[in-house]
């Protein structure tokens, strides 16, 4: 099938995912993240259930893949965050045998200079993942104060050099690129990594314009009632803040008591293998997690 070149996007976990939720012929599938469908593709392929299945992303340009890709299906596509969607199905009485959430930048999204995620390449400050929002990283960086600067890198992006960024940046606004925000963070720590220096920045500010760590939060619970008795969830995370919620959630509602509402395939969460990484870098930090809905 042809792909756009900017829309090329490699799913992380892909064989992981299917051996832990082990899809199965007429299963329903909720892909809560669903980007550009790699995931769905492969998923979808071993339930042959399209009607019954939902794929939801907030991503305009990936509802134009996903469209493209899965509309002819006939499976649902809803272009939506995910909290709002699981709201929506939860009030429309759906259920899931296998619910998957990604909760990782695409490689799309990384990319594309225009959207503002890297630090490589001079861009907007955007890092909106819903383009149709008002609140940008531009809004962020030049109208926070700079207590709450210091507040958001180091609480979503546990940056050391918190305060030290957040007085660089008030003093040097208004700040307009990606670059210029990548130098301050460079300038606050001068030495040389692994990783670069303004990763955690970058984190930290893209998980602010998103309100992603609330959104997961408050979507967790969703999940968990969308999920049909013996349904699999598996979530993909790619910072330990992430995986805190999602690890403490499945704590919650799993264990050896009666009322149990989760089983945990596994006590730790599963990486990529070497292979993977050395096809696909970005996804050294990813995590999935998955658990059983008890009957």
């Amino acid at each position: 099938m042809h792909q756009n070149p900017h829309t090329k996007h490699t799913p992380v976990l892909l064989a992981e995912i299917l051996s832990s939720v082990n899809p199965t012929n007429g299963e329903r599938y909720l892909d809560l993240t669903a980007g550009y469908g790699g995931h769905a593709a492969a998923i979808l392929q071993l339930t042959d259930n399209y009607k019954q299945s939902v794929l939801v992303d907030r991503d305009s340009q990936a509802i134009i893949e996903l469209k493209r890709k899965f509309e002819s299906s006939g499976v649902e596509i809803i272009h939506q965050d995910y909290l709002s969607a699981s709201r929506r199905l939860l009030a429309d009485k759906r259920q899931f045998e296998i619910i998957v959430a990604d909760l990782g930048v695409s490689s799309p999204h990384l990319n594309e200079v225009s959207r503002g995620f890297s630090f490589s390449e001079d861009g907007p400050l955007d890092m909106r993942m819903d383009q149709g929002q008002e609140m940008t990283a531009w809004h962020i960086v030049n109208q926070s104060s700079e207590a709450e600067l210091a507040d958001i890198l180091w609480r979503f992006g546990e940056e050391p050099k918190a305060r030290q960024i957040a007085r660089m940046i008030v003093k040097n606004r208004p700040l307009t690129n990606t670059n210029q925000l990548a130098e301050i963070a460079s300038r606050a720590w001068r030495t040389h990594s692994r990783t670069h220096p303004a990763t955690r920045t970058f984190q930290a500010i893209r998980i602010a314009v998103n309100n992603e760590l609330d959104q997961l939060s408050e979507a967790l619970p969703y999940w968990l009632k969308l999920l049909s008795p013996g349904g699999r969830l598996a979530v993909i995370s790619f910072h330990s803040l992430e995986d805190r919620v999602v690890k403490q959630f499945f704590a919650n509602e799993s264990g050896d008591r009666y009322d149990a509402a989760l089983s945990l395939l596994a006590k730790h969460p599963v990486i990529p293998e070497p292979q993977e990484l050395a096809l696909n870098p970005r996804a050294r930090s990813a995590k999935l997690r998955v658990a059983v809905k008890q009957k």
